[in-house]
């Protein structure tokens, strides 16, 4: 079984295996953004949380959707959207 990307190592010259590793000089989603997805979240399992039509969320992708577009308008630091092309 292959080892995930992570875990693979690398030979190195000296023939010493080194772990490579995909480094973020930076985060992803800003605490801002992680904050109104748990907000979010939290109100779909309270079940008072509704979409924009008024209808009731009842899709964990649905409410984490809602929770990053609030974090958007709110100018925290979100990745755009991907758009079908």
């Amino acid at each position: 079984m292959p080892a995930t990307k992570q875990a693979r190592a690398k030979k190195t010259s000296t023939g010493t295996s080194k772990r490579t590793a995909k480094t973020s000089s930076s985060r992803r989603y800003s605490k801002k953004a992680s904050d109104k997805v748990e907000k979010t979240m939290h109100e779909k399992k309270q079940g008072t949380l509704r979409s924009g039509s008024g209808k009731k969320v009842t899709s964990r992708k649905q409410a984490i959707a809602i929770g990053l577009s609030e974090a958007r308008k709110a100018g925290a630091k979100v990745p755009k959207k991907k758009t079908s092309s």
